[in-house]
């Protein structure tokens, strides 16, 4: 089988991904550069190649590019620790097989290349299609740009997938979680960015008013009908319209919507013309529309006919690990938008701030960094200068005493001695606990006293964080002040790891 080659200017990362590689049984091959790598493919060819992007000399999306012209069927996986919308659309647009955002996970790194590799012997048995193509879209705000999330990372794939597709797609989740910005994502970096981008929130204007402003009207159609008016509709022909909150559209406009989406053609209020358009819709909601249509409260097939693709975006509170970045963002954009110079938040008051859950999402997040801006009276913002429902995450922890069922993941170690362990926290001293468990242990001359006691506590820390956070790996790493591949590795080390 032909090897596998890794393009990265990173000695680490090369070294790494190499060992695991043969220890999967898969040989690789290893290049500094992507000059080297253009060199090598002048006489052989790979199974599969995996490209840092931001590299000295030639970046991984031209090498991805070049690569692609002469190697069309090649599978590509593009790697980079800068996990932005912008480059994970132009690897997709650019032909990459996948994106694989750093740090990773060494495990989902050798399942993602293994999957390549599958798709390289069918496309050796000629059973794959050519990858697509295409050119680099606009960048949207950076507040969805950048994020180390997986669950943004995910939504970032399915951006670029979806983008030069005219698909439908619904978009939900919680309000202020950055619906429309996705809507223009899938639009600017897609083959309708040329066209226009209408948005309208149908929760926003009133029932009697919303039809017009949908569909236009004809002069005389009703009282003030000076003249004739273009809806949303015709505005957008050519390009993309954005329905939000389409969860909340009357009824009787459901109707009329479906028939649009069906057909194409639509009648202006007062017209007897049908009136033709060319137009992606892209829909949003916080409401559980299967919940609506159940309650008879939304069409059912207007709900299948919205629900071809459909992306959930993650509230703040599951990607706690963003909220820095976004924090310094806003404070940034806040300071400019006043012409002050831009304030930064201090360790402990970050630590804070992502421990507090945002109802409001990143709007909320936005609006506390406005405030901060004109109240906080230092440069460095302290836990002191936090608003009042942010601040009391400093000084009121959970409670020792509050319970948490454990996720189903957890059931085979939930009643473990170290969660006993944990519970007792409450009663006496940890240290004091500790002390006592060590004397005796040494009184009895046990071996390897200190290997055992703290694979002990760091087991029962694991378990107290992952109960607190309800098995949300990311978020108790987050709580704990460890990445996300350091927690998973440990519960792996330790015999916690129930996925």
């Amino acid at each position: 089988m032909k090897p596998v080659w890794i393009v990265d200017d990173d000695q680490a990362i090369r070294w790494v991904l190499e060992k695991a590689l043969n220890r999967a049984g898969i040989e690789t091959m290893s290049f500094s550069s992507a000059a080297d790598v253009q060199l090598a493919l002048a006489s052989a060819e790979p199974a599969a190649l995996i490209s840092d992007i931001r590299m000295p000399g030639k970046d991984g999306l031209t090498l991805l590019k070049e690569v692609k012209a002469t190697h069309p069927r090649l599978p590509v996986i593009v790697m980079t620790a800068y996990g932005d919308l912008d480059s994970t659309v132009s690897a997709f647009q650019g032909g990459a097989f996948d994106f694989l955002p750093k740090p990773f996970d060494i495990n989902d790194a050798v399942t993602l290349i293994t999957r390549a590799l599958q798709e390289s012997t069918e496309i050796d048995n000629g059973s794959a299609a050519t990858a697509q193509s295409g050119a680099k879209g606009k960048s949207v705000k950076a507040m969805l740009t950048q994020s180390s999330s997986p669950a943004m990372q995910e939504v970032f794939r399915a951006i670029g997938r979806l983008a030069q597709s005219n698909v439908t797609v619904l978009i939900t989740g919680e309000s202020g979680t950055g619906k429309e910005l996705v809507a223009r994502a899938l639009h600017q970096h897609g083959s309708r960015s040329r066209g226009p981008f209408v948005a309208l929130n149908t929760a926003a204007i009133p029932k009697d008013l919303l039809e017009a402003e949908l569909f236009g009207h004809e002069r005389g159609a009703f009282t003030g009908a000076n003249a004739n008016r273009r809806g949303r509709f015709e505005e957008s022909s050519g390009g993309t319209l954005f329905l939000d909150e389409i969860g909340d559209m009357p009824f009787e406009l459901q109707t009329r919507l479906l028939r649009v989406l069906s057909d194409g053609s639509f009648y202006r209020v007062g017209g007897s013309q049908p009136i033709h358009v060319d137009v992606r819709i892209i829909a949003a909601t916080h409401q559980p529309l299967e919940e609506r249509v159940r309650e008879g409260r939304f069409r059912e097939d207007l709900f299948h006919r919205l629900n071809v693709i459909r992306l959930r975006l993650p509230p703040l509170r599951e990607r706690r690990e963003d909220t820095p970045e976004l924090a310094r963002y806003f404070l940034n954009t806040s300071a400019q938008s006043l012409g002050v110079p831009v304030k930064t938040l201090s360790d402990r008051a970050m630590v804070v701030m992502q421990q507090f859950d945002f109802p409001g999402n990143v709007r909320q997040l936005e609006n506390f960094c406005h405030w901060l801006t004109v109240m906080a009276p230092g440069q460095t913002v302290n836990v002191s200068d936090l608003p009042p429902e942010i601040r009391q995450f400093e000084s009121a922890p959970r409670a020792p005493t509050e319970r948490f069922s454990a996720p189903p993941e957890l059931a085979p170690y939930a009643a473990t001695p170290e969660a006993n362990a944990v519970q007792a926290l409450s009663t006496q001293g940890w240290a004091d606990l500790l002390a006592e468990d060590a004397s005796k242990r040494l009184q009895h001359t046990d071996q390897e006293v200190w290997g055992a006691l703290t694979r002990e506590f760091e087991k029962a820390v694991l378990q107290a964080a992952l109960q607190v956070c309800r098995g949300r790996r990311v978020e108790a790493a987050a709580r704990l002040g460890m990445g996300r591949n350091t927690i998973t590795r440990k519960l792996r080390e330790l015999g916690m790891d129930g996925d």
